[in-house]
């Protein structure tokens, strides 16, 4: 049995509030998913830089917590 066009209307809205809901999901999830790389390099930095001697440390900038987490994130989606 065919749908009115007002059921039909009805699915289709549906279907567009469904898709947007699991883009928008999508997108958070990726948001969540780098700030947790971004967390994890950070820690990684800290804990090196606490191990060596003062005389081998170095400074923890942004770039460097950045592009740890550019290749933790590269190993994980490899």
């Amino acid at each position: 049995m065919a749908l009115t066009a007002e059921q039909q209307a009805q699915v289709d809205l549906q279907n567009a509030i469904e898709d947007n809901r699991a883009t928008n999901q999508a997108t958070q999830e990726a948001k969540r998913s780098k700030l947790e790389t971004l967390r994890m390099a950070k820690e990684i930095l800290v804990e090196n830089r606490r191990t060596q001697s003062a005389a081998e440390a170095t400074a923890i900038t942004s770039s460097s917590v950045t592009t740890l987490a550019g290749e933790l994130d590269t190993f994980v989606n490899s």
